[in-house]
């Protein structure tokens, strides 16, 4: 296990999964450094007491400045596009595949021994409806998920082949506080206005962000060198359940068919997170993750 009162980095500072974590990490008693684009926006970390600097992903110079002094990186920094409307695949997609290689040649740099990377479930979709794990083979079409997704393993190859190491984390799709996504579920539903992904037949592998946080307060402390772990809950469901459940629960008519399929079905287990961090989600299904 890791000693406490580590220096750690957390790039991507505004993001939900920033704001998530890096009070766990003041409180657990490590010195967070938060990396921001715009320093004035990562409210959360200034609040924690967190150590707020500037670094742009694909500024190296600043970057290895701004990672001087750190045990560990965590890049969290990504630009996928939520329910607010902020955020692009396209700009996620080089952020992922150009900037990582910048990061990791910062971290390299200024010296920083280990890295943590945020990465994604779906790059295990390949099964479809089956259950799935870290080593079941991506499917990758020309669709923007399965661009994300080939841009997601570029990004993890960079990790790889760093001369850090490393630990990457392969999260569920994030909801909860913050997130937006169930939200704007709930006022979609309120309004009748939500609309199944296609049939509502295909799976997803969510994660509540409070699960993906202490996950990687988890990996800190463990410390699982070299291996990539999914992060999910335990009750992987098909879109119809998930929507059925936020209708009733608003006291909304059914979700009709129809709607935009965003995502390729994602069944992943998470047992290997389970035992390898010695951690398991609070919220183990979205039947507790989603109560009002």
């Amino acid at each position: 296990m890791c000693a406490m009162g580590l220096t750690i980095a957390v790039l991507g500072a505004t993001g939900v999964y920033s704001r998530h974590l890096i009070p766990r990490l003041t409180a657990a008693g490590h010195r967070v450094l938060a990396l921001a684009r715009r320093p004035e926006a990562a409210t959360v970390a200034t609040a924690c007491g967190a150590e707020v600097r500037q670094a742009d992903i694909f500024n190296r110079d600043q970057l290895a400045a701004a990672l001087e002094g750190c045990d560990i990186g965590v890049n969290l920094a990504t630009s996928l596009p939520g329910p607010a409307g902020r955020g692009d695949f396209d700009a996620n997609d080089q952020l992922r595949r150009e900037g990582t290689p910048v990061w990791v040649a910062a971290c390299r740099d200024a010296g920083v021994a280990r890295i943590i990377q945020q990465s994604i479930a779906m790059v295990n979709s390949g099964a479809g409806d089956a259950w799935a794990d870290e080593d079941t083979a991506p499917t990758i079409d020309d669709s923007p998920a399965g661009r994300a997704i080939a841009a997601s393993l570029d990004m993890e190859n960079a990790v790889r082949t760093s001369t850090a190491d490393w630990a990457i984390l392969r999260g569920g799709l994030f909801y909860g506080p913050g997130t937006g996504l169930d939200d704007d579920w709930f006022s979609r539903a309120a309004a009748g206005k939500l609309r199944l992904p296609g049939d509502g037949q295909r799976y997803v592998s969510l994660v509540h962000i409070q699960d993906m946080a202490m996950a990687t307060l988890a990996t800190i402390a463990r410390w699982p060198s070299r291996q990539t772990l999914i992060v999910a809950d335990d009750q992987p469901a098909k879109w119809l359940d998930v929507m059925g459940y936020v209708t009733a629960s608003a006291g909304s008519p059914p979700a009709q068919p129809g709607g935009r399929l965003g995502f390729p079905s994602f069944r992943v287990r998470n047992a290997r997170a389970r035992e390898v961090l010695s951690w398991k989600p609070f919220y183990s299904s979205y039947h507790s993750g989603l109560a009002r």
